[in-house]
């Protein structure tokens, strides 16, 4: 069929023609794209399961193996607690023994029950209560059966007195386990973001096979809009080789996208301590919203809840029950002593025998020429004085960090709007130039070039989508405030 068009109107005749063949072209392409997308995709999404991001969260919680470790660790951190708690506890010890001996001269046979409780009183107080019984029997003297009760009580007056000493450990294992609690907080914290991110970076793949596959329809609808063009002997044939290379690449985009899902699928299971071959899909959609929070609100905030700050302002506290307890031990050991003891002995032949005595003193212990109290002294003396700096230190980082994360999300945020006004203006630009093809007023190259810039605005978007919320959960990590985010409560840990 021929279509005669006089001067005046062959340039509509021309644009009539090429509506035509775009008409048909379209309906030829969806088939062929939609072929490849399946051929693509259904390996992967076909029995894929969808999975939110609370519902990997919460699988993390439950599976992740640093997290099962992290819990193994806090029941020895907590029996250690324990045992120190019980130090001003009555402490009993049993002894015994049961002996035969035998010998040219003569035979025996000892049995000795020793049972003693001992008290440690917050002052530094020692009470020591014991009972002793022994029976022996010997050939030669007959059977004889002693016992006795002790009482002993030594009170230090130097080294070693008065509450604030004797309670030091205590409190020393009460801030040994707030700063474990801070350390469980912020390692649940880092695994925590570690499953974010995985699952983010799942997401960012998923939409990155999106737009590489949508990106191959365009192509592939280009090169069938050529090809009738062609057939009318509108372009040359060399004009479809261009857009054939293009779909080759544009293919090529595809595989490269899956292949990065694959890895990113396999990276999130790993960290949720699942079989390699689960067929997972992120099921959440990409929502960005601005955060909005100035320095002085996000500073308290990490001065209140941040794990490591926290743990230097406890270590400070350590550091200064250390040096209490090193100047103690430089003291001159001085103690007051105090002490009765009742026996009861009942020979077989001579009959039974009963005393008691008591008795009170001082004892005094000087050391001299040992260097080795002064040395701990000096040490925790100087460790005190180090750990005030690196708490100045640390203020200081937290400020600067903070600071440049909130700047840092400033700049990201601009950059995302930035982007989504690059891709509204490469659509159009790349839809006018598409109609300037079909009126044959454009390239193929021109058409090509224009949808590599779509294409790269596109990915610049997705990345500063990714960007933005990486920046946001890295925010909570430094603010301290990631398990209070996700309402996560550390009660079982």
């Amino acid at each position: 069929m021929f279509i005669k068009c006089s001067a005046l109107v062959s340039g509509a005749c021309y644009a009539v023609l090429i509506s035509d063949l775009t008409v048909a072209a379209v309906s030829q392409v969806q088939g062929s794209a939609s072929r490849f997308t399946e051929s693509q995709g259904s390996s992967l999404s076909q029995h894929s399961m969808d999975m939110s991001l609370n519902e990997a969260v919460s699988l993390g919680l439950r599976r992740n193996y640093n997290i099962r470790s992290l819990k193994l660790q806090r029941a020895r951190e907590k029996f250690d607690l324990y045992v120190t708690e019980g130090m001003f506890n009555p402490k009993l010890k049993l002894s015994g023994e049961h002996r035969l001996a035998r010998g040219s001269a003569d035979r025996s046979r000892t049995t000795r029950i020793a049972p003693a409780v001992n008290l440690l009183g917050e002052y530094g107080t020692n009470v020591e209560l014991g009972w002793n019984q022994r029976f022996s029997t010997t050939k030669k003297t007959g059977e004889l059966n002693s016992e006795g009760l002790g009482l002993t009580v030594i009170q230090p007056l130097l080294r070693g007195a008065g509450k604030e000493v004797t309670s030091a450990p205590l409190r020393l294992a009460h801030l040994t386990e707030q700063v474990n609690k801070l350390n469980v907080k912020s390692s649940v914290s880092e695994t925590l973001y570690q499953i974010v991110s995985a699952y983010r970076a799942l997401m960012k793949s998923q939409n990155q096979v999106v737009l590489a596959t949508n990106a191959h329809k365009r192509a592939v609808s280009l090169l069938a809009v050529n090809e009738l063009l062609i057939a009318s002997g509108r372009v040359a044939k060399f004009d479809a080789v261009q857009i054939e290379a293009d779909i080759a690449t544009q293919e090529l985009a595809v595989e490269e996208a899956k292949n990065q899902q694959q890895a990113s699928r396999l990276l999130l299971l790993k960290l949720l301590a699942l079989d390699l071959s689960t067929p997972i899909r992120a099921s959440d959609s990409l929502k960005v919203v601005r955060l909005e929070i100035d320095q002085d609100t996000a500073l308290r905030l990490a001065q209140a809840n941040q794990p490591q700050f926290l743990s230097t302002l406890l270590q400070s506290e350590q550091a200064a029950l250390n040096l209490l307890l090193a100047q103690d031990k430089s003291r001159w050991d001085l103690s007051l002593e105090a002490g009765v003891n009742q026996l009861n002995e009942q020979h077989g032949s001579t009959g039974a025998n009963r005393a008691w005595d008591s008795y009170t003193g001082l004892k005094l212990e000087i050391p001299i020429g040992d260097r080795s109290s002064k040395q701990g002294e000096v040490h925790a003396q100087t460790l005190l004085e180090q750990q005030k700096l690196l708490e100045e230190q640390a203020l200081l980082e937290l400020k600067t960090r903070i600071t440049d994360a909130i700047r840092g999300l400033d700049t990201l945020w601009r950059q995302l709007e930035i982007s989504q006004r690059v891709i509204d203006l490469s659509k159009r630009k790349l839809a006018i130039e598409t109609e300037k093809l079909n009126a044959g007023r454009s390239t193929n190259f021109q058409i090509i070039s224009f949808e590599a810039d779509l294409r790269a605005a596109e990915d610049s978007n997705l990345n500063a989508q990714m960007s933005y919320l990486d920046a946001r959960s890295q925010l909570d990590l430094l603010l301290g405030v990631m398990l209070e985010h996700w309402e996560i409560s550390l009660e079982h840990f």
